[in-house]
């Protein structure tokens, strides 16, 4: 069945009708210069009506693609589920007397720098029939195909090589665009399914697990092993308070004990009072448990990674 969309430059409004599409791709950048004055109005109006949208650079291909790519993408806030394009096309002036060789190698570049520079947004490539059959010499179109084949019905490219979207007709001033996904959830669906999964329940580093310390007690917080949940957190730390309100501020100290997972170290005493809040503890990927004890009633502790 398919899903419909459409692809923007400054040449359409910043508001078109979007009745019956399920994504747009809007021109950002060309070069490294322009850039399309309507495109954040195109990009939120495609985004206000639920659609999914893809932004796509146009390139002068005798630059380093590795300038252009950043140009075009410093202009974006990326966000999950947007779409990443290469416009490879070269019949302008800019282009024409850039040999073969040299735009085939740009494509390449361009593709394979952009997917590390946005390792989890989908990043693809558009392509017309003769870039693609008499241009392109390694297959390589990134995350997804984007081809251009005019004239020939919505959804039969007549090409071989996998791709996901078929830019078919242009009719009054505006591309028309095919999809293999069925609907535009299936779209985002994918388009989300480049984003790191979470971290297991059972990896989860606790966030904000807080208690009090009685006095004479020694509670041990134990701490997901190193290599798991750590790893997506640089910073970890342990707070250290006190909750009485007082008008004399008590003050108290509490000796901290972290486990490496081979034996207790870093044994101290942390001084502290209500009127300071707060004293932090650094805590390391390696720290697998934090034992705390005190002689000082009103002591509590926060476990916090960011």
């Amino acid at each position: 069945m398919g899903t419909y969309g459409q692809d923007w430059a400054s040449y359409q409004s910043s508001e078109p009708d979007t009745t019956g599409l399920s994504f747009v791709f809007v021109k950002v950048t060309e070069g490294l210069s322009y850039i399309n004055p309507r495109w954040v109005a195109q990009r939120d109006h495609v985004k206000g009506n639920g659609l999914v949208w893809g932004a796509y650079h146009y390139p002068h291909m005798a630059n380093d693609p590795g300038e252009e790519a950043d140009f075009f993408l410093a202009q974006v806030n990326w966000r999950p589920g947007d779409l990443v394009v290469l416009d490879w096309e070269g019949y302008d002036d800019a282009n024409r007397g850039v040999p073969r060789r040299a735009q085939a190698a740009y494509k390449e570049a361009w593709l394979r720098y952009v997917k590390r520079r946005l390792p989890y947004q989908p990043v693809g490539m558009y392509a017309n029939l003769d870039y693609w059959r008499n241009v392109d010499v390694t297959g390589y179109f990134g995350d997804f195909l984007w081809i251009a084949t005019a004239g020939r019905r919505a959804g039969d490219p007549g090409i071989a090589a996998r791709w996901l979207f078929h830019q078919y007709s242009e009719s009054g001033g505006m591309d028309r665009d095919y999809c293999r996904f069925d609907s535009v959830g299936e779209l985002r669906s994918w388009a989300l399914s480049f984003q790191p999964a979470p971290p297991s329940q059972e990896d989860v580093m606790p966030q904000w697990t807080t208690g009090p310390v009685e006095p004479g007690a020694q509670p041990t917080v134990v701490l997901v092993p190193s290599g798991s949940a750590w790893d997506h957190y640089p910073n970890r730390r342990l707070h250290l308070g006190m909750d009485q309100i007082a008008p004399t501020p008590p003050t108290g100290s509490v000796r901290v004990a972290i486990h490496n997972g081979m034996g207790w170290r870093s044994i101290r005493n942390v001084a502290l009072s209500s009127a300071e809040g707060t004293v932090d503890v650094q805590l390391t990927s390696n720290d697998v448990k934090v034992s705390l004890q005190t002689a000082t009633a009103g002591i509590t502790y926060a476990l916090e990674t960011w």
